[in-house]
């Protein structure tokens, strides 16, 4: 009976850790690295297909800081999706004076979930000059 109980310990001691470590130990991540990880894992598994920019707007969040919105649509499937990204961390990537109303673009998205894309990140840039 004796190793029985000790087995018990030590399997409960570790669920304990490992529940602590979960709940206490890792760092929440902003929502700034949130969605560069999510335009890293696009970059990785994404789909290509065409696409066109609708508008780039100024838009000012709840906490009063501006961000610079792409705005685009494209089609997966014969289903049309309209979408936004914010491109304000991005900028030096790209030329926001050339994108205007019915510019071609790429876009990759994700093909689990086609209303998951992107048109720009660090490592690829969809917007045809």
């Amino acid at each position: 009976m004796f190793p029985f109980r000790l087995y018990t310990v030590v399997a409960g001691g570790a669920g304990a850790l490992v529940a602590a470590y979960l709940t206490f130990g890792r760092q929440k991540k902003s929502p700034r690295e949130m969605e560069r990880a999510r335009r890293d894992w696009l970059n990785q598994i994404g789909r290509i297909t065409d696409g066109t920019v609708l508008d780039v707007q100024e838009v000012t969040a709840d906490g009063g800081t501006p961000a610079t919105m792409l705005i685009f649509q494209y089609g997966v499937g014969g289903v049309s999706y309209e979408a936004s990204q914010d491109v304000t961390h991005l900028r030096q990537h790209l030329n926001l004076l050339s994108c205007r109303m019915g510019l071609p673009t790429s876009v990759r998205y994700d093909p689990h979930n086609p209303g998951n894309s992107i048109v720009v990140s660090e490592k690829w840039v969809g917007l045809r000059q």
